[in-house]
């Protein structure tokens, strides 16, 4: 198992980033995208702030337990080629 943080970027700049300082401990990066994704889906149906305009602009920077940059996961792709083609999007 590895730590993973999810930081949600929401702007430019360091004010435009909401550092998580907790984590999660998952297998790999597979199951850290998995997780962002399911987080990112989530926001984009339930939460409403006005800090955030476009939630499909914002993106999760994934890092490691050192701080280490895994993967950037766009909002965006919660809607899926499936998505797409059945006028959900």
């Amino acid at each position: 198992m590895s730590l993973y943080f999810f930081n949600l970027r929401h702007g430019p700049g360091a004010d435009g980033l909401a550092v998580d300082t907790e984590g999660d401990e998952l297998a790999g990066p597979a199951e850290a995208r998995a997780r962002a994704l399911a987080a990112a889906h989530d926001l984009i149906a339930r939460t409403r702030l006005h800090s955030v305009r476009d939630w499909f602009t914002c993106a999760f920077e994934v890092t490691d337990a050192a701080g280490r940059p895994v993967m950037t996961v766009p909002f965006s792709d919660t809607v899926t080629e499936d998505d797409e083609g059945s006028g959900l999007a």
